[in-house]
């Protein structure tokens, strides 16, 4: 079965490749077991593995062994390297940013990422997202919230904006609120927390 191209990065050969690419890309100091890809990319491992032996042929991911686990981390900046995690911030970089800003924070039940970059991310065509949506769904501080929205933005060259609405207000099925109605209505990405 052949899997279509990314319609966040069409130049990449799938959505699993740019999801792997932008978790060791975007934390550049960090290895990820082969496991931890596949969890993060909501993929098989079978998958995963045999897209990581593809980057590591190809000299765009790094690899070791640690007892049975493969470690897989981003190469040295290079003239190849440097662009691609730019690029890959731009588009896949989102998920992994978020997650990473918004997992040490308290009060959060849930977050997603909604709006254009959601429908990219989901296959959805059209035209590259300008900004990134987050809803949090919690009662974490605006402060903390516009922290974590400023370090995204600037990791990710572009503005990320943060809704914050109470448990509550999620739960119920009101159709009187146009965002609420809307939000649900639209793709959602959830953000792993």
């Amino acid at each position: 079965m052949r899997v279509p191209p990314s319609a966040l990065l069409p130049i990449l050969r799938s959505p699993l490749q740019g999801e792997i690419l932008a978790a060791t890309y975007l934390s550049p100091h960090r290895e990820f077991s082969v496991t931890e890809l596949a969890k993060l990319a909501k993929a098989s491992l079978k998958s995963t593995a045999q897209e990581v032996d593809r980057l590591v042929k190809a000299g765009i991911l790094n690899d070791r062994r640690s007892g049975n686990q493969r470690l897989v981390c981003r190469p040295a900046p290079s003239r190849i390297v440097t662009p691609l995690a730019e690029l890959l911030a731009s588009t896949y970089g989102p998920l992994p940013v978020l997650t990473e800003e918004l997992s040490g924070m308290k009060n959060i039940q849930k977050a997603y990422i909604f709006g254009s970059w959601a429908a990219r991310h989901a296959g959805l065509p059209g035209q590259p997202p300008d900004d990134i949506d987050v809803l949090v769904i919690g009662s974490p501080t605006l402060d903390e919230l516009d922290n974590c929205a400023e370090q995204a933005s600037a990791r990710l060259h572009r503005a990320v904006n943060i809704r914050r609405i109470s448990p509550e207000l999620w739960a119920n099925n009101d159709k009187t609120d146009p965002f609420l109605t809307t939000v649900k209505e639209s793709e959602l990405t959830e953000i792993l927390l």
